[in-house]
């Protein structure tokens, strides 16, 4: 049964900034930065307020914020973040080392393009380049994804059959400093949900001593290694998981990815984040002229839900994979590079076509979108793909 709810408007990063309240960690270590900023700004004047019970350490760096939040985590505390951009980037080093120890590290990521040049607004460099870290993905379309997927992290990240640090993505501006109106749960119904943290080593444990980041050598290392790769992978279902006991308390249900009128369609789109909406709108109009189009939205990135994308497309004609990220030097997207991956081994399989947008912060708009599906169309007459497309580039 659905529990009761409120609904407010609210910003993204000030619904991120309410769900950090609700969840209540131990502590959190962070340092601003756009378009992140208002999460932390926020988050520190529910501790200066007293609404929290949380450690607030104000650090020089987001280098030294990811760095404290691993002290705090190997110590036993529930500990929880946010950055953006380059303050991803410049925790690199750090990132590598939360996932490896194992760390339930919750950290959400206004997501911003790389410099340079400097840019400030919305796309998924960062979170790219940080996609072999080790780190649970999970990408959030609106609003009130955000605040949710916040809550399903913690339980995530904390399953005794996980243990890994989850990011939680959104796009920077579009997302982040949008109102929506948004349901809410009670702060009771939220502790309930996440329940208490009780980790399984800790430094702080004198009667049971651990070693936390030993030195592992050639004898060692690739098992560590390979035991940090099972546990991604088996969070899969973990992830689904916590996303029907969820639904089951809000009637908003999630899984790792989203099938959108897809029964019979032979012309896909596959997106994440906030493009989602923007290509359901066309989905919709295109559909009631009879076209068969469909939509599918990629929620969780990491672990990558292989067998659940590869059934999803496997009937589709011809499937453009759009990418808010570049490789440079290469011949498509992070995504496309997956999907394509992923539905190599099998004969029945779409043509793929990849595509990079919205780079720096570009929109992409529903004509833009209706274009990409009229170029499918074509593809599927002549039997193969273009080469990577960049929508809504001057020329």
């Amino acid at each position: 049964m659905k529990t009761q709810v409120r609904r407010i408007a609210i910003e993204g990063n000030e619904a991120a900034a309410l769900a950090f309240k609700q969840v209540n960690p131990d502590v959190v270590a962070a340092y601003p930065i756009t378009p992140s900023t208002e999460v932390v700004q926020k988050f520190s004047e529910y501790v200066a307020n007293g609404e929290v019970d949380t450690e607030f350490v104000p650090v020089e760096s987001e280098h030294s914020a990811m760095s404290a939040c691993i002290g705090a985590s190997a110590a036993g505390a529930r500990v929880m973040t946010s950055t953006a951009s380059q303050g991803l980037a410049l925790m690199w080093e750090m990132l590598y080392i939360a996932a490896s120890l194992r760390l339930p590290i919750i950290m959400t990521v206004a997501n911003r393009a790389l410099s340079a040049p400097i840019n400030i607004h919305g796309d998924h460099s960062d979170a790219m380049g940080a996609r072999d870290s080790g780190w649970i993905q999970i990408f959030s379309e609106n609003v009130q994804e955000v605040y949710d997927n916040i809550f399903q992290a913690v339980k995530i990240a904390e399953n005794e059959n996980v243990r890994l640090p989850v990011m939680v993505g959104y796009d920077g501006f579009i997302t982040s400093h949008s109102v929506e109106t948004i349901e809410l749960l009670d702060d009771d119904v939220v502790r309930n949900f996440v329940g208490k943290y009780r980790p399984k080593y800790t430094l702080l444990d004198v009667d049971n001593p651990i070693s936390v980041g030993p030195l592992a050598l050639t004898d060692s290392y690739f098992e560590f290694k390979v035991a940090q790769a099972y546990a991604i992978e088996n969070s899969l279902p973990i992830i689904k998981q916590v996303g029907k006991e969820y639904g089951d308390l809000t009637e908003r249900y999630y899984d790792v990815i989203e099938k959108y009128k897809m029964d019979g369609a032979e012309y896909v789109i596959v997106a994440m984040s906030s493009t989602v909406g923007t290509a359901r709108e066309v989905v919709d109009a295109l559909r009631e002229k009879g076209l068969p189009v469909g939509l599918l939205k990629i929620r969780v990135f990491r672990p990558f839900p292989t067998e659940d994308i590869v059934n999803a497309l496997k009937d589709v004609k011809v499937v453009g994979i759009l990418d808010r990220s570049m490789v440079p030097g290469s011949f498509g997207g992070p995504l496309y590079h997956e999907i394509t991956s992923a539905m190599y081994h099998f004969d029945k399989k779409p043509i793929a076509q990849a595509y990079v947008y919205g780079l720096g912060g570009r929109d992409i708009t529903t004509n833009h979108i209706e274009k990409v599906f009229e170029e499918l169309m074509e593809i599927g007459k002549k039997g193969k793909p273009n080469p990577l497309t960049y929508i809504g580039v001057r020329e």
